[in-house]
């Protein structure tokens, strides 16, 4: 009997052992006890171009809400909205009312003023030869009182009537003047009634694009309300938000590269116009504004989101790692450092980042250590590694 449990003890030992051997094996090689397989890089001592990433919207820089300087009714409106008009087309025009007989009345009032100013002409004329011909008996009796050929009383006779001459002319040259003043200030007032019949029709200051028609014909409106609302184009800009933590560098002219939300299949160049002296306090954000090179063909909705990135000046050479290498343990930010096929991590104090993906290491490791890129899986202190060059390789064998 004993020696029948010992034959299947044996079996069972025989059978048992080589499973677990192979069990083991296989945890060791591609169960959870299997070495995570990872890439790694060198950190490199280089210089970067970093570049800032924001969101902003589509704004133009010149908008014109155009209405009347009075208060009146409107006449007519003759654009909708999305109509593309040219400087001095007429948009809309208000209603004159009693404006246009006030400008006849006035024309009439400056007609009588011209033909007042030509009578006291005709009176200046006239009085200056009064004149002329009294100063002229006067000089004459003068002499003949001194040969004693008058007597005194008609010597002084006409010298009264050079004075009274003299005195007509006088009078004839103020009222001439007075006339002059009148039709000058008839003028005037005819002029301004003029300028307030014109200004009565709503031309476009500068070629541009309707966006809003606010009131219609028969609406009254007070003075300073518009009516319609038209954008300049060609004064097309992003207004960006960046945030200030990775704002450093930002400042007019660098280049910038535009993606619209509706066509994010193409970048449009551009430039940072100006950085805005007011920040948002709120949000943390610094505000510019990017303008394009080349405006859109078809432009863009007033208002759409759009992405841009401006390219920052290189800086100088200090060590970089790949973005996709820096990892968050414990709250902190760090790398993997791998030394003697064992890993350990180390805390990093970070700065720039570029397009291409690689981040300034400010403090911590120094050019020359070896750093994991990629691994398969989450890594820890306690984990076993295996580098290769390609995990998606290895996975396949």
């Amino acid at each position: 009997m004993l020696k029948i449990m010992n034959r299947r003890t044996m079996l069972l030992l025989a059978v048992i052992v080589p499973m677990l051997i192979l069990f083991v094996y296989v945890g060791m090689i591609s169960g959870p006890l299997a070495p995570v397989l990872v890439t790694t890089t060198t950190i490199e001592n280089r210089s970067i171009s970093p570049a800032l990433f924001g969101i902003g919207k589509t704004e133009v820089r010149y908008l014109y809400n155009i209405g009347p300087i009075t208060a009146g009714r409107v006449k007519q409106v003759n654009v909708q909205v999305g109509d593309k008009v040219r400087a001095g087309e007429i948009l809309a025009e208000m209603d004159p009312i009693d404006l246009d007989d006030r400008i006849g009345g006035q024309e009439s009032a400056l007609k009588r003023s011209q033909a007042t100013l030509l009578a006291a002409m005709a009176r200046v004329q006239e009085a200056s030869s009064r004149f002329a011909f009294a100063e002229s008996q006067a000089t004459r009796y003068e002499k003949l009182l001194h040969i004693k050929s008058v007597s005194n009383e008609v010597y002084e006779a006409k010298q009264q009537e050079l004075q009274i001459a003299s005195a007509a002319l006088a009078v004839a040259r103020a009222d001439h003047s007075s006339s002059e003043q009148e039709l000058a200030r008839t003028q005037a007032d005819l002029d301004g009634l003029v300028s307030q019949r014109k200004n009565l029709r709503l031309v476009a200051p500068v070629d541009g694009v309707i966006t809003r028609r606010n009131v219609e014909a028969g609406s009254t409106v007070v003075t300073g309300q518009a009516v319609v609302e038209m954008i300049d184009p060609l004064s097309l800009w992003v207004n960006v938000r960046f945030d200030q933590r990775l704002a450093s560098g930002l400042s007019a002219k660098l280049p910038a590269q535009i993606k619209l939300r509706s066509r994010s299949q193409r970048e449009f160049k551009g430039l940072v116009y100006r950085v805005e002296p007011m920040a948002d306090a709120v949000t943390e954000e610094i505000l510019a504004k990017v303008t394009f090179d080349v405006l859109p063909a078809v432009l863009p909705p007033i208002g759409e989101l759009t992405e841009v990135t401006v390219s920052l000046p290189p800086l100088t050479a200090t060590p970089v790692v790949p973005n996709a290498s820096l990892q968050q343990v414990n709250g902190r930010i760090g790398v993997w450092l791998v030394k003697d096929d064992e890993i350990q991590f180390s805390a990093v104090k970070i700065g720039a980042s570029s397009l291409d993906g690689y981040v300034q290491i400010l403090e911590g490791p120094i050019s020359g250590a070896q750093i994991v890129v990629y691994s398969q899986r989450l890594l820890n202190a306690r984990s076993r590694i295996k580098i290769t060059e390609r995990l998606t390789e290895d996975r396949s064998s």
